[in-house]
């Protein structure tokens, strides 16, 4: 409101008196702006659903629980993919590999559950190859 107030008034600064409960303009954050066009997940929620879809134990899922669920996922892989990135920096490197993401599996707790899963995938591709299936990408 106070940048509203602040353009209306043809300033363009904000006013430290248009705050509300002693709060300046510069603490608030600013609301998010929306083009034409933007999305609100990166990830594509009918693919999210259908992941959903396939647990069995899931019945059904509405429209907001499958966007944290995706919202959830892009901040994962964020997370993940940064401390991975630390992994490769130390190794002079800008090129993100498997042992990278093992690294950071191994040096941050958060991701104990995933220890071990890169055996699982290693056997996954292996068991691809054997049967004419292609590798995952």
């Amino acid at each position: 409101m106070a940048a509203a107030v602040a353009v209306a008034s043809g300033s363009g600064t904000p006013r430290e008196e248009d705050g509300t409960a002693g709060e300046t303009a510069a603490s608030q954050p600013a609301a998010p702006t929306s083009a034409p066009g933007a999305r609100l997940s990166r990830l594509p929620l009918a693919r999210v659903k259908a992941l959903v879809k396939a647990d069995p134990d899931v019945t059904l899922a509405g429209q907001e629980a499958i966007f944290i669920l995706a919202r959830a996922a892009e901040l994962f892989v964020e997370t993940i993919a940064k401390d991975a990135y630390c992994c490769a920096q130390q190794g002079k490197r800008k090129t993100l590999q498997r042992r990278d993401l093992d690294n950071a599996i191994e040096a941050v707790d958060e991701f104990a559950f995933l220890e071990g899963s890169n055996q699982e995938c290693k056997e996954l591709i292996i068991y691809n190859s054997e049967n004419g299936k292609s590798k995952p990408k």
